[in-house]
């Protein structure tokens, strides 16, 4: 038997993690964003991204996006957002680890997406507990970043703390908070 055979498997480290809603928070919020074309970042989002990329954090998305739900636009869309996003970070040296969405919503027009109350849906925690769950998250060390009650009360009730942005410049909030890692 080797070494490395009698070894238990390692497991990586815990890592703080930065949870960001997305509409209100990283783009402007103006009603069920889905085109580039459409699309404008908040100031200081792409650099905050990047400011805890650099001091080893993972960056994670929430997304409530009843908007498939509604049919107003498909999940490959909604994709193909997120895609020219990441381009768009990756010029400013930032990145997104993951994106989790909940597309579901108790008046989905579309059926398959209509539920009563969609676990994943914030206010429910479905999406920090499944990120939870897919990554070695250092639940302590982490925070939410959201624009509205029920961001913040899915991150309550994932044990994660939580900040409510009302707008403005998101890195300028998150050092007038003392919220920026380092």
């Amino acid at each position: 038997m080797s070494d490395t055979e009698s070894r238990p498997p390692q497991t990586p480290p815990l890592r703080p993690t930065l949870f960001l809603d997305r509409d209100g928070v990283l783009n402007e919020d103006h009603g069920y964003v889905s085109r580039w074309e459409d699309f404008r970042w908040i100031p200081g989002a792409r650099e905050a991204v990047a400011a805890f990329n650099r001091a080893g954090w993972l960056v994670i998305v929430v997304t409530n996006q009843s908007g498939v739900g509604r049919g107003y636009y498909t999940e490959d869309a909604m994709h193909a957002l997120h895609a020219r996003m990441a381009e768009d970070l990756a010029a400013v040296g930032g990145h997104i680890d993951a994106v989790y969405h909940a597309p579901q919503h108790p008046e989905a027009p579309v059926e398959a997406y209509r539920h009563p109350d969609p676990p994943d849906r914030k206010p429910n925690p479905g999406m920090i507990l499944r990120a939870l769950a897919d990554w070695p998250i250092d639940r302590e060390a982490s925070l939410l970043i959201g624009d509205k009650p029920s961001d913040l009360e899915a991150a309550e009730r994932a044990g994660v703390r939580a900040a409510l942005f009302a707008g403005g410049d998101l890195m300028q909030f998150l050092a007038d908070e003392a919220l920026l890692p380092g």
